[in-house]
C-alpha cells in the first residue's frame, strides 16, 4: 500500500480562500474584457505598432519593477490591505484609461495599473501560501487558477458585446468590477484582517535568503521564467501574428484573422480542462511530476508551432500546449507555498517568483520577435520550446516539496 495514501477526511477549502477565488474570477473576466480591445484603443491615437506594443509592455514592466515593494508591503501591512489597495489602483487606472486624452497619459495609466496588479498578485499568492492547509495546497492553487482561466475565457466574449456601447465602456466596466471586488474582499475578510493585525508581530517570516537555499525554489524560478516567456509572453504576442500571416488564403473554414483568436481560445480550453481535472492531483503525486511533465509537453508542442503545415495542426498543438501549461501553474504555486510554509509570511519569496515570471513575459516577446524578423517563426517557437525544456530539466535535480513526500527540503 502506498505511504502517500489520501487521508480519510481531507480539509475543506477555508471560506476566506473562497473569497479570493471569487475575486480572482471577477478580475480575470475584467482583464479578458479589455485585453483584446486595448491594442486597437491605443492605435486610435495615431501611433506606431511599436508604440502600441509599449502600452501592453508597460503593464508587465511596472509589475516587475514594483514586485519587491509589494513583497515588503505584504510583510509589513498584511496581505489583505495590500490586496485591496492593489485592486483599487488597477480600478483607478482602468477608469483613467477610458478617458485618456493622449497617448502619453494612456501609457502612464497602464504603467500605474501594473503597480496595482503586482500588489494584489503577490499578496494573494502569499495569502494562499499561508492559509491553505498543506494537504490541499494543489487543490487550492488549482481552484484559484481555474477561476482566472474561466474568467479569461468568458471575458473576451463579454468585451465584444460591450463594444457596441463604445470603446470606453469595457474599461469602465472593468474598473467598476474591480471596485466591487475590492469591497467584497474588504468586507468578507474583515475578521481575517483583524486577526492578522493582532498576530502580525508573532508571525514567522520566510526570507528570500532562506528560500534560495532550497534547490526546489531555484528550480521554481527557472520554470517560472520559462513559463512566463512562453505563456504570458510569446503566446500572446507571436502566436496571433503567426496565425494571422502564415495561413492567408489557405481556404480554412475561418479566415486567418479569426484563426489567431481561435488558437488562443483553443490553448485556453486545453488549459482549463487540465486545471479543472488534474491540478489537485499534485497533492497526491507531488509537485515535481506535474511541473516536469507540463513543461516538457508544452515545450514540445510550442516548439513545433512554427512548423505547422495546416491551421488544424496549429490548433491541435495549441490545445496540447494549453494542457501542458495547465499542469505547470497550480503545481508551481503549490511548491512555492510548500517552501514558504503554513502560517508564515513569505512576501519577498513570492514577489521574487512573480518578478522572475514577469521578466520572462517581457523578454520573451522581444527576443522572439527579433528571431521572427531575422530568421523565422520556426526559430522563434523552437527557442521558446527549448527554454521550457530547460525549465523542466531544472526540476530533475530538485527535491519534492510536498511535505508528506519530502525527506529534506533544505538539501
Amino acid at each position: 500500500m502506498s505511504t502517500y495514501a489520501e487521508p480519510v477526511s481531507r480539509p475543506r477549502i477555508p471560506p476566506e480562500l473562497k473569497v479570493l477565488i471569487v475575486s480572482a474570477f471577477i478580475i480575470a473576466i475584467g482583464f479578458g474584457i479589455v485585453a483584446p480591445i486595448l491594442p486597437q484603443y491605443a492605435s486610435d491615437f495615431g501611433v506606431s505598432a511599436l508604440a502600441v506594443s509599449a502600452v501592453v509592455s508597460a503593464f508587465g514592466l511596472f509589475r516587475l519593477l514594483f514586485a519587491p515593494l509589494s513583497g515588503r508591503l505584504t510583510q509589513r501591512l498584511g496581505e489583505t490591505p495590500v490586496y485591496v489597495v492593489g485592486l483599487l489602483i488597477v480600478a483607478a487606472s482602468m477608469i483613467a484609461t477610458a478617458f485618456a486624452p493622449s497617448y502619453e497619459l494612456l501609457l502612464i495609466f497602464r504603467a500605474v495599473g501594473g503597480i496595482g496588479s503586482t500588489f494584489f498578485t503577490v499578496s494573494a499568492m502569499t495569502f494562499l501560501a499561508r492559509k491553505a492547509p498543506p494537504q490541499i495546497r494543489g487543490r487550492v492553487s488549482g481552484a484559484y487558477a481555474s477561476a482566472f482561466l474561466i474568467g479569461s475565457v468568458a471575458g473576451p466574449l463579454l468585451g465584444s458585446a460591450l463594444l457596441v456601447f463604445g470603446q470606453r465602456v469595457p474599461f469602465l466596466v472593468y474598473g467598476g468590477a474591480l471596485i466591487l471586488a475590492a469591497g467584497f474582499v474588504f468586507i468578507m475578510l474583515r475578521q481575517s484582517r483583524l486577526e492578522d493585525r493582532h498576530n502580525k508581530d508573532q508571525r514567522q517570516r520566510a526570507t528570500l535568503a532562506e528560500a534560495w537555499e532550497h534547490t526546489s525554489y531555484r528550480a521554481a524560478l527557472v520554470s517560472a521564467f520559462a513559463n512566463g516567456w512562453a505563456t504570458f509572453g510569446v503566446r500572446n504576442s507571436i502566436v496571433p501574428l503567426f496565425a494571422a500571416s502564415a495561413f492567408v488564403g489557405g481556404g480554412f473554414i475561418i479566415d486567418s484573422g479569426q484563426l489567431a483568436g481561435v488558437a488562443l481560445a483553443t490553448f485556453a480550453v486545453g488549459n482549463v480542462a487540465v486545471v479543472l481535472t488534474l491540478a489537485k492531483r499534485s497533492d497526491q503525486w507531488g509537485r515535481r511530476p506535474p511541473i516536469m511533465i507540463g513543461l516538457s509537453v508544452a515545450g514540445v508542442a510550442t516548439g513545433l508551432l512554427g512548423l505547422s503545415p495546416e491551421p488544424w495542426v496549429l490548433l491541435v498543438l495549441s490545445l496540447i500546449a494549453g494542457a501542458g501549461t495547465g499542469l505547470i501553474v497550480p503545481a508551481q504555486q503549490a511548491a512555492i507555498a510548500d517552501i514558504v510554509g503554513e502560517g508564515r509570511n513569505g512576501g519577498p519569496v513570492v514577489s521574487t517568483f512573480q518578478m522572475t515570471q514577469d521578466l520572462g513575459g517581457i523578454l520573451g516577446p522581444l527576443l522572439a520577435g527579433a528571431l521572427v524578423d531575422h530568421l523565422s517563426y520556426g526559430w522563434a517557437f523552437g527557442i521558446t520550446g527549448l527554454i521550457m525544456i530547460v525549465g523542466a530539466a531544472a526540476w530533475t535535480v530538485a527535491p519534492e516539496t510536498l511535505p508528506a513526500r519530502s525527506d529534506n527540503l533544505s538539501d
